[in-house]
């Protein structure tokens, strides 16, 4: 059928920029008249849907002889000021090169929607690089007989994928190359101070049988990027490539803006740009990692990298108080004496001045009074516990052994509970999204089960406060 420009455009009446929208198809539906165009549902990882208008059709690639490539674009309702989804669309005959523009499922990603910016940025130059890139790596290839029959059990699967349906599974599953869950993988982003320390405290503890450090600067390998290039500690492999990190058990998130920000809100502002550009790239090449943030604030930047990879709550945690919370629990048990008080004390909240002690348990006792006397006493050696702590900072190194002591947690499957920032909407009658350090059990899966705190009305009371003014600094900034 005909491309008709006023038929689209009334079926696009819920379509933000819809005039916008359809001069850019037009000129698509002209530069390729194989192209055909609907509306259909699509389903986002989040499982939220919406109707959207998608495209689909083949473009022409040169690799040695000439293919025609079929895709499908799905274009959001924001368009032109976001990018489109792009899918491959392979037939029965055709196997997927999952490579470095396109995953197992079809997926494609390309520098030109990383890099999407209205009205630079349009659905011609994107399909113009697309074709630029697949002839540098053909994202196709023709099945043998029996191949064909394989792949023609995981067309419809695949076709739920380019639907936007998400119950995915890993690649390697996908691809029929299983690793049998005995690689241990960790990337380390930003290779500063901290991501060197990470991953220096994750080799000695022996916990990974490969760790890639990401080195986002500019130029050559620079200070311990450098070193750790000279001296070649063994798996240990330096690199400016996401595809690198390619499926990573633990991502590790040390980067920090070096701006010239002005304000707080700036700073964060920056930081922010910074992981747009970081974990959808992160997120595509490890698609069942958990990502381990450092970054700072860490309470808004482990927000931030949930909203982004859209992974699940339980897969995105921040380091939080998990440092604070072995340092306090090691100052009552060792230096006060108070091994009982200890074992079940943490360190919650937001990292900083705001960090509050807390208990998970306590000793049962039989009425009031003593209920009264055992609080008192266990908060005379809690302020001291705290009053030692304040004088600890935390350095480079000793977050890199924190670090290192969660990744160990993750990768073990040791359901070890630590203190770490998790999103707290629903605890503590916190109704915001916000993560805050809670004591979390830790497993291959990120957080296995989020622990009850005692009842005291004095904590949540400051972890309200906390939520209520992290809330206030996300609503003002633009994801």
């Amino acid at each position: 059928m005909a491309f008709s420009a006023e038929a689209l455009r009334k079926q696009l009446g819920k379509y933000k920029f819809r005039d916008l929208t359809v001069e850019e198809v037009t000129a698509v539906s002209r530069a390729h008249p194989n192209f055909s165009f609907s509306m259909n549902t699509y389903t986002f990882k989040d499982g939220s849907q919406k109707d959207l208008l998608n495209f689909s059709g083949t473009v022409p690639v040169k690799y040695g002889n000439s293919y025609n490539i079929p895709i499908r674009l799905w274009i959001l309702d924001s368009h032109p000021f976001a990018p489109p989804i792009c899918f491959l669309k392979p037939t029965a005959n055709m196997g997927i090169s999952v490579g470095k523009h396109v995953d197992a499922h079809g997926r494609i990603y390309l520098p030109y929607l990383q890099n999407w910016s209205h009205p630079k940025s349009t659905l011609i130059g994107l399909i113009k690089e697309m074709i630029a890139k697949f002839e540098e790596e053909l994202p196709l290839y023709s099945l043998s007989s029996s191949d064909a029959d394989r792949q023609s059990e995981l067309l419809s699967y695949i076709a739920r994928i380019t639907e936007g349906e998400t119950d995915i599974k890993s690649k390697s599953t996908i691809s029929g190359v299983r690793n049998g869950g005995c690689f241990n993988k960790v990337t380390v982003v930003g290779a500063g101070d901290l991501g060197i320390a990470c991953v220096l405290a994750v080799v000695a503890k022996g916990i990974a049988d490969k760790v890639v450090l990401l080195d986002l600067s500019e130029g050559a390998a620079k200070g311990g990027a450098m070193d750790l290039e000279i001296f070649a500690l063994p798996n240990v492999e330096i690199s400016k490539d996401f595809s690198a990190s390619t499926d990573s058990k633990v991502v590790v998130l040390t980067v920090n803006s070096l701006g010239n920000a002005q304000t707080y809100l700036d700073v964060i502002q920056s930081n922010v740009d910074l992981f747009r550009g970081i974990i959808p790239a992160i997120s595509h090449y490890s698609q069942n990692s958990v990502l381990l943030v450092a970054s700072q604030p860490v309470e808004i930047m482990t927000y931030v990298s949930w909203k982004l990879s859209a992974f699940p709550k339980s897969k995105v945690i921040g380091v939080g108080g998990n440092l604070d919370t072995e340092r306090f629990q090691y100052i009552l048990t060792k230096l006060l004496q108070a091994e009982a008080l200890g074992k079940d004390a943490w360190i919650v909240g937001e990292q900083g001045e705001d960090k509050v002690p807390s208990w998970t348990s306590s000793k049962s006792v039989t009425n009031e009074t003593e209920t009264t006397a055992a609080h008192n006493s266990r908060e005379k050696v809690a302020n001291r516990a705290v009053e030692v702590l304040k004088g600890k900072g935390q350095r480079s190194w000793s977050v890199g052994l924190s670090v290192a002591d969660l990744t160990d947690s993750i990768l073990k499957d040791k359901r070890k509970v630590h203190s770490v920032s998790t999103l707290a909407k629903g605890f503590c009658n916190i109704n915001s999204e916000v993560f805050l350090s809670l004591p979390c059990i830790l497993g291959t899966s990120g957080v296995v089960e989020t622990l009850t705190l005692e009842e005291d009305p004095a904590v949540q009371e400051k972890l309200q406060s906390s939520a209520g003014s992290i809330h206030d600094l996300q609503q003002q900034l633009k994801l």
